[in-house]
């Protein structure tokens, strides 16, 4: 893969940031993009001898997205590889749960996820190549009690990922979709230790995945070793769904 041009979003922390690395290694050009967090965006180009580089946008806003990737592609060259990778959650009780809950989780999981493809789907298909890795959850099959609005975000991806593989597949365009159980992030650091505890007697491995287990899968999906799969949800939880 050495020279691909590559683009994680929401690539500064846990999951992200192990696939913006594992890219790197393989020899790849790599843009992430990232919200708020300047610092952790700094430190990643540090990390990585400014070999991937950050930029700064809300993946919510289409025109905003549209522009950052113009300013990828005439820095870096044609995409190759998009990863959708940026994901929020605000898990609260549906009775709880406020419009702003809702719009938040469902339009930086899915459509952010829609507005990076899109940006970037025409060059694609144009010159019939090009490989789209979106990033799901079991909560996307599995309902999750108080997220609702992210297993519907979740849900949507797969349903997404498995349309448009369907669209993209005569010309080339591989789009496959993974769906990780329990990884130990930072947001799974804030959990209750009875939760976690509960969470680990669940999975039939008895350990939380990590970010690079995740980070390995991406690469394999966008190298030529799975040049004949798309349109998979391929699932990487320690057994938790079996």
């Amino acid at each position: 893969m050495k020279g691909q041009v590559v683009i994680v979003t929401g690539g500064t922390r846990g999951i992200g940031r192990a696939i913006v690395k594992s890219f790197v290694k393989q020899g790849c050009r790599v843009a992430f993009t990232f919200l708020s967090n300047k610092k952790e965006a700094a430190s990643l180009k540090r990390d990585t001898k400014g070999k991937a580089v950050g930029y700064q946008v809300d993946v919510r806003d289409f025109d905003k997205v549209k522009e950052a990737f113009r300013k990828i592609k005439k820095t870096f060259g044609e995409i190759d590889v998009l990863v959708n990778n940026a994901g929020v959650l605000i898990d609260k009780p549906f009775l709880s749960m406020d419009e702003a809950d809702w719009d938040t989780v469902i339009d930086t999981n899915l459509k952010g996820t829609f507005n990076a493809t899109r940006a970037c789907i025409f060059s694609f298909l144009k010159r019939k190549k090009g490989n789209i890795i979106n990033m799901s959850s079991v909560a996307g099959f599995k309902g999750v009690e108080g997220q609702t609005n992210y297993s519907s975000s979740k849900a949507g991806v797969i349903g997404f990922t498995r349309s448009l593989a369907r669209e993209t597949g005569p010309y080339g365009v591989r789009v496959n979709s993974i769906t990780p159980g329990f990884i130990e992030t930072d947001m799974m650091s804030d959990m209750d230790e009875k939760i976690k505890d509960k969470c680990l007697s669940q999975t039939p491995l008895r350990r939380f995945g990590s970010p690079q287990d995740v980070a390995d899968l991406v690469v394999f999906l966008a190298s030529e070793k799975a040049g004949f799969i798309t349109g998979q949800i391929l699932t990487i939880d320690g057994g938790l769904t079996t």
